[in-house]
């Protein structure tokens, strides 16, 4: 494998585009087809998300997980901007904060973030 990317066919690729680009805050990779109706390819943490299409109808089935660094101030910030919030932040059994958020075509975004005291920040294995 060279490279990897997730695919999601909008229902209305210019409003997801919009969405993911202007409300999310991704950051485009690139722009790809014709100028009128183009792909968009976003940065996606260590990943990357083309939303293009149109979609025969909406996606179902798949959610994004997105790290970020506080998750209950993305949640305010998102729900200031009219995002619909699902679930809003709590820890989980396994320890990470997680809040629910819906694209427009309803995709689920889990929001998460890793807690400074985390196993997957910190090596608690014995040196040595």
């Amino acid at each position: 494998m060279l490279s990897s990317r997730v695919l999601l066919r909008a229902a209305d690729p210019a409003r997801s585009q919009a969405f993911y680009r202007d409300v999310l805050g991704l950051a485009v990779y690139r722009e790809f087809g014709p100028p009128e109706h183009p792909g968009v390819v976003f940065f996606l943490g260590n990943g990357l998300l083309e939303v293009s299409g149109p979609g025969e109808e909406p996606p179902r089935g798949m959610a994004l997980w997105v790290q970020v660094r506080d998750v209950a101030a993305e949640v305010e910030r998102l729900r200031t901007a009219g995002v619909p919030v699902l679930r809003g932040p709590q820890v989980e059994p396994w320890g990470l904060v997680e809040s629910w958020l819906a694209d427009p075509d309803g995709v689920r975004i889990v929001l998460v973030e890793v807690p400074a005291d985390h196993p997957l920040r910190r090596d608690r294995r014995p040196p040595g």
